[in-house]
């Protein structure tokens, strides 16, 4: 609110410059809309969260405790009950950032209608969703202040001085919605150049992190699907390149890139790298292959070879014409994606798991961290890890390895909810609330998101309450299951006009007629009720 009394002055001044066809202008309430709407354009946005990420970047590399976190949000009114309640809960919205899922725009965002995760999607539906989703933070930003402007307005009314003097402190002080948003790319939508107008739009939509995958853009996969097909290095690092360019032509100097390999769980490539010498990054690539060494006599037509060290070797072909790696080489492929992407302009990584397992995670960063001291992680929370059943097989088997007695315990059946109130069961959840901090310790996981939460969440209310209405319970379903728990948690927008933005409406009807204004939040309103 810096400007707020400079805002004020200037529209003051505008006024008087015209010589009295203003006078009915109000300065005060031209400031308290320019105060509303802080961010003028999708680029303000980025240039400014960006800031805010890589500050903490820098206090997490200063000390690991400091991690950050978000939740996937696939509609703008989503992401903003998600800041409205945090910044309720914790007053304060420092390193709670929003992430854009393109799983959840092709599930949920599609004209297609529900897509999986294999890029079908209209690839502009990203850029409309960050777009939507900061839509709704600023009209958050607009609500609240709007009700600390009337409440100013109140006590200045009543001749309250002390309460005047709280409510200013508040506004000067005042806390923005807007946070970063890590902004789902899949593998570029085609070529280089694709990519390049994709993360444009998405940045002037307001993204200052760009996640991208190396994955083959036109057969995509979802993490956490099979038949995952890798790129080589070179092409994946040409996009990388043309995300920065991005970012730079439109003077976001400090975005984020997070370049993700799926590496670990992808067994194929449609290419064989380009190699000049030996030991090149296309050399180290083909590598990987599975390959079997042949003669000229050996040869079958349509046979490729490579030629390495003076050996025929022919890589495994398989009848969809993909390039198979050798089984066990998929740590090591991640690895060296992971270098080579910070050594080319990436600034953080992903790296997409089969499991959340802390040992596993670290030992691929330290040996990252080898090269690049101060790598850091993305990490996928994913709701597709059972993670009841993972951390309580990872407590049986450390039991097990130190020789404690777990035949109460049947491995393969640890879901059960016999198991619940069990001793393994208990540190079972242990581990599992602390494995954000623990994997920021031991793992350099700098920022924790779960992807798809708020699908699942829309999913399980909706079930609770369709079983509640539609049975014995009528409408006692509805009251008792979700009001009653809206009013008594202060649920923001049980105050549904308020939130969909009438009292804003009713504010402007003023500054724009006075006292003839026909306002909607008048005695007769029925959320006075709340």
């Amino acid at each position: 609110m810096s400007d707020y009394q400079n805002d004020i002055d200037s529209v003051a001044s505008l006024k008087e410059a015209q010589g009295g066809t203003w006078a009915a202008i109000s300065p005060e309430y031209a400031a308290r809309m320019r105060a509303q709407n802080r961010f003028k354009t999708g680029l303000d946005i980025a240039k400014y969260t960006a800031g805010i990420m890589r500050k903490d970047m820098a206090d997490y590399d200063a000390n690991s405790s400091k991690y950050t976190q978000s939740l996937g949000c696939w509609h703008g009114f989503i992401g903003q009950q998600k800041l409205i309640s945090i910044k309720k809960h914790f007053n304060s919205t420092d390193k709670k950032y929003l992430y854009l899922s393109g799983w959840m725009i092709a599930a949920l965002r599609s004209d297609f209608g529900p897509l999986p995760d294999q890029s079908m999607h209209e690839k502009t539906s990203v850029s409309g969703l960050i777009e939507e989703l900061y839509t709704f933070l600023r009209q958050a930003d607009a609500r609240e202040m709007g009700g600390l402007f009337r409440e100013l307005d109140a006590a200045r009314e009543t001749g309250d001085s002390a309460k005047e003097a709280e409510v200013q402190d508040k506004l000067n002080n005042f806390q923005t919605h807007v946070v970063p948003i890590i902004a789902d790319i899949d593998a570029g939508f085609g070529n280089a150049e694709s990519t390049y107008l994709l993360a444009k739009r998405m940045i002037e939509a307001g993204a200052c992190a760009i996640q991208l995958e190396n994955q083959v853009s036109d057969e995509k996969q979802c993490g956490h699907q099979d038949g995952k097909v890798t790129v080589p290095h070179e092409d994946f690092l040409a996009k990388i390149r043309a995300v920065r360019y991005a970012f730079l032509e439109l003077g976001v100097d400090d975005g984020v890139i997070v370049a993700r390999t799926d590496s670990l769980g992808a067994g194929l490539t449609k290419q064989i790298a380009v190699t000049h010498e030996p030991g090149d990054l296309g050399d180290q690539y083909n590598a990987f292959l599975d390959c079997e060494e042949v003669s000229a006599a050996d040869m079958n037509n349509g046979d490729v070879v490579i030629n390495r060290g003076g050996k025929l070797l022919r890589p495994k072909r398989l009848p969809s014409n993909l390039f198979q790696f050798r089984q066990g080489t998929g740590e090591d492929r991640c690895v060296l994606d992971s270098i080579t992407s910070l050594q080319n302009g990436a600034d953080l990584l992903w790296i997409e798991t089969e499991k959340p397992h802390v040992g596993q995670i670290g030992g691929m960063v330290n040996r990252i961290r080898e090269v690049i001291p101060n790598a850091k992680l993305v990490y996928n929370n994913s709701p597709s890890f059972n993670w009841t059943l993972n951390f309580r097989q990872q407590v049986f088997d450390a039991w097990s390895e130190a020789g404690k007695d777990v035949s109460a315990y049947n491995r393969a059946d640890l879901m059960n909810v016999e198991y619940d109130e069990t001793e393994l069961a208990t540190v079972a959840d242990d581990k599992i609330r602390s494995f954000q901090a623990d994997s920021a310790r031991e793992a350099g996981i700098f920022h924790h998101l779960i992807t798809l939460p708020t699908y699942h969440t829309a999913a399980l209310s909706t079930d609770n309450l369709a079983k509640e209405y539609f049975g014995e319970q009528g409408m006692l379903g509805y009251v008792a299951g979700v009001q009653r728990k809206e009013i008594r948690q202060g649920i923001a927008c049980v105050k549904h006009q308020n939130m969909a933005g009438s009292d804003i409406g009713d504010d402007h009807k003023g500054y724009f007629a006075g006292e003839a204004a026909l306002k909607a939040g008048g005695k007769d309103n029925t959320m006075n009720q709340f």
